[in-house]
């Protein structure tokens, strides 16, 4: 039997930070480096290799963009059995807190599976992804606006919605209650 034990969610900015410098170092990127590709501080990636910080949901997109791998390689989320429990799920905030975005399961580059919660009347713009990502949002509860380049799309709930993620878009949430979604990012067409 593969049991795994779980990190405890205070820890996951001590494990982002320790997968973070093993990719970092294993591909001789310098954080001067790193930071000037990603738009982002050294002191942050310093503090966050630390883990003395724990990144928001943006931070982590562009540190994975930059490193070309998926979220979840850096939360080292793998097993060969897995179950993703709400109670006991890591939590991706966005810097305004009106996105949470729980990690459920990686599978080796291909894809990552996310449940996630949109405030009322919130809204999330997402930065481009690298190209090749695309990105399945199926509404599990309440309703759903998302922005690709000049369109707009409404989803009710069970409804799904798949784009290619490698530009910059937008969720919205234009309901007074939580909308609850499930995330598939694919990478094959990488």
């Amino acid at each position: 039997m593969n049991t795994e034990k779980p990190w405890a969610e205070g820890d996951v900015g001590k494990r982002i930070g320790a997968n973070l410098r093993q990719f970092r170092v294993s591909r001789e990127i310098s954080v001067e480096a790193l930071a000037k590709q990603i738009g982002v501080s050294k002191l942050t990636l310093i503090k966050i290799e630390r883990g003395e910080a724990n990144p928001t949901l943006s931070v982590i997109w562009k540190i994975a963009n930059g490193l070309n791998i998926p979220i979840t390689a850096l939360l080292s989320i793998q097993s060969d059995v897995s179950i993703a429990r709400k109670k006991d799920g890591l939590k991706l905030t966005s810097s305004n807190n009106v996105l949470v975005a729980e990690p459920l399961f990686y599978s080796h580059g291909l894809m990552e599976l996310y449940r996630g919660y949109l405030q009322p009347r919130g809204e999330y713009l997402s930065e481009a992804h690298r190209p090749g990502v695309v990105e399945f949002v199926t509404v599990m509860s309440g309703q759903l606006t998302v922005e690709v380049d000049v369109n707009t799309y409404h989803l009710e709930e069970c409804d799904s919605i798949r784009f290619k993620g490698d530009r910059p878009h937008k969720y919205a949430n234009p309901s007074s209650a939580l909308t609850i979604l499930h995330f598939v990012i694919s990478y094959n067409h990488l």
